[in-house]
């Protein structure tokens, strides 16, 4: 007999035929009902069901599916620098300072990373107030905003599914903000057309990056793909190629000449990468990170001719473009150059450009807005690319919309047109400055060299470090600038990473550092200190 309450619960329900099903009757040997007889019938067979799984040996032989002798072997050869066990130690040491420890300093300045928002940058008045009224649209009535605010916010939300951006959007973005990106692109680039159906909005630019080198990847041994990298490089290309089982290409930036980048080595490496892969694809980031270097216009004819001559697949890393600081050098975008450059070029060259919302003026890291533009591209990989993006879905429909502010701002005449320049300008100059002085206080500590920063947000200083110190590293068994880096961390509370995190040629040493924000001068001042940390012998 069913009990009262599953016949109430079940078959009342579902009709007197599939409550007596075996399905339903199974489901209530799991019921917790107390007046079911299974519940009785369970409890005298437990036992007997305990012994005889043990007697087949499914309990004494159940372990882990997942270890780390059975996971992706190539998860295992990532890493990620940037937030690595220097961050990893630098939260421990601001946890201890929250508990009452005594330090040589009273908080950990966190120069390691260029999350702008987390050092102090004030987000920009008219991107936030659109934001806002596209998360609550009710505010589309309230006279505290700006009408320009109030339409574009409007023209965003009347481009997403039920005028909201909880909704999906198609996976290449919302159409209104790809045609923005398009006239954006073609008015940066002096009238060089632009097709909308070539951008793709994208989870941050590092998302857009990883999907490209996934189309490139394929074979094996001297069949596989090879991807040339800089070197000092943003350690997402290390990561993406390791995870992907590509090989990784080493061409070196020139230190000597203020990070230039240098034919002769382009060509070493890749005749080099020949006898045991296949290269197929040259990454440039410009402007550098971490080395913050800005390429002449000359030097980016000369590596897209390379790139036409060995029949490379061009990526293009952009997405610090706004941050040009040094006199005599100018933001030259590859897909510019590459039009300028005649037919030849510009008919045949694939290319792949990438911007974000994440850097710049902007710094709006957490709403991982990006975009793509491919270009020459074979339509039918087009179509798989569409494919593999329409995989995730789409990309946060937020950082689209920001996206879309970014590339289309307010114009002069409209109510925000003011502010926003005036914010603009002064994060810029900002940036500007604070490069400048990093470069000034870093070069005043013997045994530091940092090379003028000409863009980006970083300083990338090479460090002397002593034999004895290299030695006490080594016995430690870390590279000699993690043990220095760690050192700084420990001693003054400065968070740094180190130069191996990014690759530097052998037998040099280096980190990367960014400012913070509100103390510009704060990270360096303490010549005394880092001076200590040189002269150990």
């Amino acid at each position: 007999m069913l009990s009262s309450s599953f016949r109430t619960l079940h078959g009342g329900f579902l009709g007197p035929r599939i409550a007596q099903s075996p399905l339903i009757l199974g489901l209530s040997f799991l019921s917790p009902l107390s007046d079911s007889p299974f519940c009785e019938l369970s409890a005298n067979r437990r036992p007997l069901v305990n012994r005889k799984m043990s007697e087949n040996g499914l309990a004494s032989r159940r372990g882990k599916v997942l270890t780390t002798d059975t996971m992706n072997p190539s998860v295992k050869k990532v890493e990620y620098a940037v937030r690595g066990p220097i961050v990893q130690r630098a939260v421990e040491i601001e946890n201890e300072l929250k508990k009452g420890a005594k330090k040589p300093f009273s908080e950990v300045i966190k120069a390691n990373i260029g999350d702008a928002h987390a050092m102090g940058q004030q987000p920009v008045t008219f991107f936030r107030q659109v934001l806002a009224l596209c998360s609550y649209p009710e505010l589309l009535n309230s006279p505290l905003f700006p009408e320009d605010v109030k339409s574009r916010a409007g023209r965003i939300l009347q481009s997403c599914g039920g005028g909201s951006i909880g909704a999906y959007s198609a996976s290449q973005g919302i159409e209104c903000v790809r045609q923005d990106v398009a006239q954006y692109i073609k008015q940066r680039d002096g009238g060089i057309p632009c097709n909308p159906d070539n951008i793709y909005l994208s989870t941050g630019a590092s998302d857009a990056i990883v999907t490209i080198l996934k189309l490139l990847v394929c074979g094996e041994g001297r069949t596989c793909t090879g991807a040339m990298i800089p070197i000092p490089q943003y350690p997402l290309y290390s990561a993406a190629l390791a995870e992907l089982g590509a090989v990784q290409i080493n061409y070196y930036l020139d230190e000597e000449n203020c990070w230039s980048l240098n034919i002769g080595e382009l060509r070493r490496a890749l005749v080099d990468a020949r006898k045991h892969c296949n290269p197929r694809v040259l990454c440039i980031i410009n402007p550098g990170n971490p080395t913050g270097q800005v390429q002449s216009r000359k030097c980016i004819e000369d590596v897209i001719r390379f790139a036409a001559e060995e029949n490379l697949f061009l990526m293009a890393d952009e997405v610090y473009q706004d941050n040009v600081y040094a006199d005599g050098c100018h933001f030259h975008s590859f897909k510019k150059v590459l039009f300028e450059m005649g037919p030849q070029y510009s008919n045949t060259v694939e290319l792949a450009s990438f911007h974000s919302t994440s850097k710049c003026y902007m710094g709006e890291c957490g709403f991982r807005g990006g975009y793509m533009e491919v270009v020459n591209m074979d339509s039918d990989v087009k179509a798989q690319l569409t494919k593999l993006v329409s995989v995730r879905l789409c990309p946060p429909v937020p950082g689209q919309a920001l996206m879309d502010l970014v590339v289309n701002p307010p114009k002069p005449g409209e109510p925000s047109h003011a502010t926003f320049m005036k914010e603009r300008t002064a994060t810029l100059r900002s940036l500007a400055e604070r490069a400048k002085l990093t470069e000034q206080i870093l070069n005043t500590v013997p045994g530091i060299h940092c090379n003028p920063v000409q863009g980006a947000m970083y300083s990338f200083p090479q460090i002397t470090i002593p034999e004895r110190a290299v030695q006490e590293a080594k016995e430690k068994g870390q590279a000699p600038d993690m043990f220095y880096c760690m050192k700084l961390l420990d001693e003054t509370g400065i968070c740094v990473v180190p130069g191996s995190g990014f690759g530097q040629k052998e037998g040099t040493y280096h980190f990367r550092c960014i400012p913070k924000v509100s103390k510009p001068h704060i990270a360096f001042q303490d010549h005394v200190i880092t001076r200590s940390l040189l002269a150990q012998s």
